[in-house]
């Protein structure tokens, strides 16, 4: 039986295929800072994309995408921001998605500017 992490990464990995048939092109995985981790960074056209994967197996805890609290995501955005000044990608428009997982198999779902509409965060 896979443990939590393990399930995190097939997940992880279920999303990337999903996101790249969607169009997006990953460029990176697991980003971890003091703030925390971003699960996947992708472009697609011409945003930078912070990706947050979450899963269910089943609906008794809701739905994967409201474990995304305000909290989260605070310290999502504040890892994108360290990402985007480190890589020289200031200037670049970025977005927050969430990509839910279950409850299921088959059910993947991506919100896409799930903290809001698009925007342009300041370092």
């Amino acid at each position: 039986m896979k443990n939590s992490r393990e399930k995190g990464i097939d997940g992880e990995l279920a999303g990337e295929k999903f996101l790249a048939g969607m169009g997006y092109k990953v460029i990176g995985r697991n980003y971890r800072t003091r703030y925390g981790e971003i699960d996947i960074i992708a472009r697609e056209k011409e945003d930078l994309v912070f990706v947050e994967v979450k899963m269910r197996n089943s609906s008794g805890f809701g739905l994967p995408q409201e474990s995304v609290t305000v909290f989260k995501q605070e310290r999502i955005i504040k890892s994108a921001l360290q990402y985007v000044k480190s890589g020289g990608f200031e200037g670049t428009n970025i977005r927050f998605d969430v990509l839910a997982i279950g409850p299921g198999p088959d059910k993947i779902e991506v919100i896409k500017s799930a903290f809001g509409a698009p925007a342009r965060y300041t370092l």
